[in-house]
């Protein structure tokens, strides 16, 4: 348990990381466009690539926390019984969906490290190398969560079905 927690830490800590680098790309890039009249061409492609990387360890992140869009509304009131069947049933979706993302991540990562980009020199396989990360990240979180729907919570973590006022 003490590993997951050092690694959801590293996550928190690359996802802080990544949004910075973006910050202090696109800003230098502002001033050195509008100040001196020229730019630094790479730092476009850069943000970009670290604004998929933000989004993609957000989603596996948000899915541990159960922060997640989720309406359970209608399960909660009309079938009480029956939630935690229907829970463990909505994470066996959901495993085969990032399953599918996983794999067609991997997939066009191979199918891509050979691409290089003009301005940044990096192959274009590290895009999709978000998805197999995030993937994996999330098909972990699911699988773990089909056998026990409250496993893998931190302290300040939502349960399911709480809402945020």
């Amino acid at each position: 348990m003490r590993a997951l927690r050092v690694l959801w830490r590293v996550v928190d800590i690359v996802m802080a990381a990544l949004m910075f680098a973006m910050i202090a790309l696109v800003f230098a890039n502002v001033v050195l466009r509008y100040g001196f009249s020229s730019g630094f061409r790479p730092s476009i492609e850069l943000s970009r690539l670290g604004f998929v990387w933000l989004v993609m360890l957000g989603a596996a992140v948000l899915l541990r926390r159960n922060e997640h869009l989720a309406v359970a509304e209608f399960s909660e009131r009309l079938f009480p019984s029956a939630v935690p069947v229907l829970r463990r049933l909505c994470y066996a979706v959901i495993a085969v969906a990032v399953l599918m993302l996983f794999w067609g991540s991997f997939t066009q990562m191979n199918a891509n490290w050979n691409n290089i980009s003009q301005l940044t020199g990096l192959p274009s396989a590290l895009l999709y190398l978000s998805g197999v990360v995030s993937g994996a990240l999330m098909a972990f979180i699911a699988l773990v969560r089909i056998v026990d729907p409250d496993a893998l919570h931190e302290p300040g973590d939502r349960p399911h079905g709480e809402t945020r006022t």
